[in-house]
């Protein structure tokens, strides 16, 4: 097994919630995976709003996902 050393700041060290010096790749991974999720949501969100999608009610979702249903098999 080979050993990696990555230096970060203490912010970082702090934001992403670690409390050991030591890490498996696959921790780090997992660590990395939740914050890029959670970043990706963020700007989920962000777009939702600027676009007025995020105050759709449930039966406009719905009718949405309908219609593109819809105009996906009349295309084949």
């Amino acid at each position: 097994m080979r050993t990696l050393n990555i230096s970060i700041s203490d912010l970082e060290y702090n934001k992403f919630g670690l409390k050991a010096d030591k890490l498996s790749f696959s921790e780090l991974v997992d660590i990395i995976s939740r914050e890029l999720s959670k970043q990706t949501l963020d700007d989920c969100i962000e777009l939702a709003e600027k676009y007025g999608l995020s105050k759709m009610t449930m039966e406009e979702i719905t009718e949405e996902v309908k219609v593109v249903r819809k105009n996906t098999k009349n295309r084949h």
